[in-house]
């Protein structure tokens, strides 16, 4: 065990402590409700950071920083923002089309948090998940050349094919249908924040996923 996962877990734990506490939960539900936008920018700022040196370390066996993390974060922290949006988006959106008539079983939570899983997974995930690559790749190859990169060569740079066959025929149907459906059963002011951890494991999914690519050539 190196020094670096016990710093790691001692963060991760602390951010548990802090939302079981009764206190502190209380004071993050009402800045949730009263600063949505900005609560989603700092929750995956922060738990999708972490997650992401998570992955460093599953794949190289050691911590390190990343190259541009701050401007990472900032993504992460902006795409926090769009999910906040996107959350009420499809919720809400589901919730009229059982009223009208349109989807099934109105009035029945698991099927409304499945249809709202899997309509925000289907049809927002996948822009999302090659944004997010797009700008990870941009940066890694910014990083590299240490010049502006054209949009371009960060096109080319990506294995589209890993990336449809693998973060979206398998991880939107096998992890973030099922995930997000157990999300969606949780009150409204908890949605984002699971969302947030579940950055997490899905960083250890995908970095698993890397590892094992050299293995396997």
């Amino acid at each position: 065990m190196k020094k670096g996962d016990l710093v790691w877990g001692l963060a991760f734990v602390l951010i548990c402590a802090f939302m079981l506490n009764p206190s502190s939960q209380k004071a993050f539900v009402a800045a949730t409700s009263s600063l949505p936008y900005v609560m989603g920018f700092f929750k995956f700022a922060v738990l999708a950071t972490m997650g992401e040196l998570m992955a460093i370390r599953i794949i190289t066996n050691d911590w390190s920083i990343p190259t541009s993390v701050v401007a990472r974060a900032i993504i992460w922290g902006l795409l926090g923002v769009a999910i906040v949006l996107v959350f009420k988006i499809f919720a809400a959106g589901v919730s009229a089309a059982q009223s009208s008539g349109a989807l099934p079983f109105e009035g029945n939570k698991f099927a409304f948090a499945f249809f709202t899983s899997s309509t925000m997974n289907l049809i927002f995930a996948p822009t999302m998940m090659a944004f997010h690559r797009f700008t990870d790749t941009y940066l890694d190859l910014k990083a590299e050349k240490g010049s502006a990169v054209g949009i371009r060569e960060v096109t080319d740079r990506i294995d589209w094919y890993g990336f449809v066959s693998f973060v979206l025929v398998k991880t939107i149907p096998f992890f973030w249908i099922p995930a997000h459906t157990i999300t969606f059963l949780l009150p409204p002011e908890f949605r984002v924040l699971a969302a947030a951890f579940l950055s997490i494991a899905l960083g250890a999914i995908l970095a698993f996923a890397k590892k094992e690519k050299p293995k396997a050539a």
